[in-house]
């Protein structure tokens, strides 16, 4: 099958596997999850959110974006929903400016890049080669990811891609930068406790993240600040602000909000890299094609 619209093509085949994930996740029993209750027996999404036993809320829990994060037009383009004056605008699993009016502040350099990466169909986004995502598609990815909080230490297992990240509360700083630290695929992140919202400060990326389907890009000169905050019971909501001078002439900031699944668990995700067919320019995958027959 060809596929003409990388944007639309990526989302359509995600919320298919978002769908199949949902019956598989259905197969855990007798599963419950913990929380206040409803009359009714159903969990109360919009009770006030647990505290840990330090006493900071506790983000613990099997999370998915809301469809927000998620919403296109049917045409390939991202359709972001309203958003009230001075917040900031949803972020795009395709598209992560496109709740901006002038799109995002791009550098000449970052500009090509996306334009490169988003004129060859997205086939080289390591989504479709089973790699590491950027820390950015993991929060819109449409998969499940499981925050789990401890003691000086947050994991989060996301289900895209079997990713697994951590970021230090013990009072870790950052490292400083520079030719001498190590580029990870989700750098280095420590949080701290701002009243009730953490915010978490990343740096030491690889040189070649990409934040979103597009492929606007990331470097090892960016910085990193998410800012989580659990509204309530059900309801995560995750600000992001990006900086990096190489791709971006300003700092921007846009928002992701997390539902909490309940009364389900995290299943087993294996990516084999196998078939990004999907990923290909038009001529990529007619080559492609004549050279298996």
């Amino acid at each position: 099958m060809k596929f003409n619209n990388t944007m639309s093509t990526i989302l359509a085949v995600s919320l298919a596997l978002v769908a199949g994930a949902t019956m598989l996740v259905a197969q855990w029993p007798e599963h419950r999850t913990d929380g206040p209750r409803t009359e009714s027996g159903e969990l109360d999404l919009k009770a006030p959110a647990p505290k840990a036993p330090d006493g900071h809320p506790d983000l613990s829990g099997l999370w998915r974006p809301m469809r927000g994060n998620l919403k296109g037009n049917g045409k390939g383009k991202a359709a972001p929903p309203p958003r009230a004056p001075g917040e900031p605008p949803m972020a795009q699993f395709g598209d992560l400016g496109a709740g901006f009016e002038k799109g995002l502040p791009y550098t000449e350099w970052g500009r090509k890049i996306r334009d490169e990466r988003k004129a060859n169909n997205s086939k080289d986004n390591p989504d479709a080669h089973c790699r590491p995502l950027g820390l950015m598609q993991l929060h819109t990815h449409p998969y499940e990811k499981k925050i789990v909080q401890g003691n000086g230490t947050i994991v989060i297992m996301y289900n895209a891609n079997n990713d697994v990240r951590q970021i230090l509360t013990n009072g870790q700083t950052l490292p400083e930068t520079g030719p001498q630290l190590a580029p990870w695929w989700y750098g280095y992140s420590v949080g701290k406790w701002e009243g009730d919202t953490l915010a978490v400060t990343t740096v030491g990326f690889r040189d070649d993240v990409w934040l979103d389907v597009n492929g606007s890009p990331l470097t090892g000169t960016g910085k990193m600040v998410e800012r989580f905050k659990r509204v309530n019971f059900g309801t995560l909501q995750i600000d992001v602000t990006i900086e990096d001078p190489k791709a971006y002439t300003e700092p921007f900031t846009v928002r992701v909000m997390q539902q909490l699944m309940s009364d389900t668990e995290l299943f087993e995700s294996v990516c084999e890299d196998r078939d990004a067919g999907h990923y290909l320019s038009d001529l990529d995958y007619k080559q492609k094609a004549a050279g298996q027959k």
